[in-house]
């Protein structure tokens, strides 16, 4: 079922997508905090992004270009400000597609089918694992951090994919190296804690210390 995130501070206008969405079987959800939106939309991870461009703290111009630092899913622009300038920068910005207000519910579902199936087999989408604000995008394995990418190597990634899929939880040695072992690479005890302080040292350097804590004689985990 595809997932369409309303990034919209008109609670009218949004509970009336949200039951249009329903009514023709997609999940919505409406964006709860537009202070610090890219957490929510790694935590939903949408198929499709409604995004209007007037809103509190910051624009959807601004918003619609953080989320292109970390993904391609489709964004469709709603807003009143519909003049041919608004209409170019929305789509300079990175948007899809856009619709002014007031709006008919059957044609922004209809833009809204079009847009989807132009861009699935879901290569456009890229899901996110977020935490601290950093965001690992497990579609092209990089991880970005204050608008910067953090390179990876494909080990890095897979141990820091393995400790963000289960945040909160202790992942053990044994565990990782499993998931390390059906790579065409055997990795043994000495070699992940080479790998764990390597990838601990770009993220420090990052800004983010202590991402990863030891639990001696057990694993690792991100909390």
């Amino acid at each position: 079922m595809y997932r369409i995130f309303i990034v919209e501070d008109d609670r009218g206008i949004a509970e009336e997508i949200e039951k249009a969405a329903k009514m023709w079987g997609f999940e919505a959800k409406t964006a709860e905090n537009l202070h610090e939106l890219l957490s929510e939309f790694a935590e939903y991870k949408p198929h499709i992004v409604l995004m209007d461009i007037v809103l509190p703290y910051f624009s959807g111009y601004y918003w619609c270009g953080e989320i292109r630092k970390l993904s391609k899913v489709p964004i469709i622009f709603i807003s009143s400000a519909s003049d041919n300038l608004n209409i170019v920068m929305a789509m300079n910005m990175g948007g899809d597609d856009f619709i002014a207000k007031p709006f008919d519910q059957s044609v922004l579902i209809a833009k809204i089918q079009a847009l989807l199936r132009r861009s699935y087999d879901f290569s456009a989408s890229l899901p996110l694992l977020s935490h601290r604000g950093a965001f690992l995008n497990t579609g092209d394995g990089t991880l970005s951090y204050n608008g910067e990418t953090i390179p990876l190597s494909k080990n890095e990634y897979r141990i820091l994919l393995c400790l963000m899929e289960n945040r909160g939880k202790t992942v053990s040695r044994e565990k990782l190296m499993e998931r390390l072992w059906k790579t065409d690479v055997f990795i043994d005890e000495n070699t992940l804690t080479v790998n764990v302080n390597r990838l601990r040292r770009k993220l420090a350097a990052a800004g983010l210390d202590e991402f990863i804590t030891t639990k001696f004689g057990v694993g690792y985990i991100i909390e």
